[in-house]
């Protein structure tokens, strides 16, 4: 009877629930210790809260061109003029209802630097702490590189799942492993720069991304597994492990530029903001409350 409860779990949410509130969580490390001692405090909302986005897609008109860009339904002439064009630029351009329907994440990340700044410089506790935990969610979107193709599942080229095996199945299985200290979120002048090369450095991986899966043999792709008393056939281990080898270390790396963006943009808006003070209860850190991959790296620097 189990088996008539099989569900094919390959339309996964982008970089998987998980993912997402561990960028989230460990941005927050990365910050000095004014503003690290405020969002300790609400490390909670912002980790678990890390997917609300996700989950307003398919009800919320308006929300699922903020995931993504499709840099393909570009030419090369005007991915070079993208990067310096403001919303208003872009729309007096292409026209709003254009940029939407090939995604707008660079412009809608811009945007929310300035509401978070904004926020900041209002200490709208409730704010600031909303908007740290939406906008981490849009620029870890910005690292994935089938986020920024209109090929986003592999449906072009009969790759149909490769979306949740990227972006999901690989981190479930592996991101225990990797490495997660970056060091400390640095203060970025040029945040539009820093948005589009974020975005075309995932466009440039798309290619790895899709190749690399369409290599790999088909024999024993597919595993059943019980999860929540439900049976889904999901990518099994083998093949996920043959793929993750293939990439390189490529889910790792764009993991940890996410951790970096998020870290630097959320510093950046809280000094353009005059770094203003959002509370006095200072605290020495404690071991047991930093990740696990921090923690090992302290004790190795020591």
């Amino acid at each position: 009877m189990k088996l008539l409860c099989f569900y094919l779990l390959l339309l996964v949410p982008p970089w998987g629930f998980y993912a997402h509130k561990w960028i989230n969580r460990m941005a927050v490390f990365l910050q000095p210790p004014e503003l690290f001692v405020f969002l300790k405090k609400h490390i909670h909302y912002i980790s678990d809260h890390a997917v609300n986005p996700d989950k307003r897609r398919y009800a919320v008109v308006g929300e699922a061109e903020r995931h993504y860009i499709d840099l393909d339904e570009y030419n090369a002439e005007e991915k070079l003029v993208l990067p310096s064009l403001t919303w208003e630029k872009a729309v007096e351009r292409y026209t709003e209802d254009s940029l939407r329907a090939r995604g707008i994440v660079p412009w809608q990340i811009i945007r929310m630097k300035h509401q978070l700044t904004e926020a900041f410089m209002h200490r709208d506790v409730s704010r600031i702490v909303k908007l740290c935990t939406d906008l981490g969610h849009y620029i870890a979107d910005a690292h994935v590189p089938l986020h920024t193709t209109k090929n986003y599942n592999g449906q072009l080229t009969g790759q149909n799942g490769i979306h949740g095996l990227w972006e999901s199945r690989l981190p479930e299985l592996y991101l225990q492993g990797y490495d997660m200290w970056i060091g400390r979120a640095a203060y970025e002048p040029r945040i539009q720069e820093r948005v589009w090369r974020t975005v075309f450095d995932s466009h440039a991986a798309v290619d790895s991304v899709l190749s690399f899966e369409k290599r790999l043999s088909e024999d024993k792709k597919y595993t059943i597994e019980e999860r929540n008393g439900v049976l889904v056939k999901t990518y099994s281990s083998l093949f996920s492990a043959q793929y993750h080898k293939a990439l390189q270390d490529q889910v790792e790396r764009r993991m940890r530029a996410a951790i970096q963006t998020v870290a630097d943009i959320w510093y950046t808006a809280w000094s353009d903001a005059g770094k203003p003070d959002l509370g006095d209860e200072i605290f020495e850190i404690q071991a047991d409350t930093i990740p696990r991959a921090q923690v090992l790296k302290v004790r190795e620097e020591n």
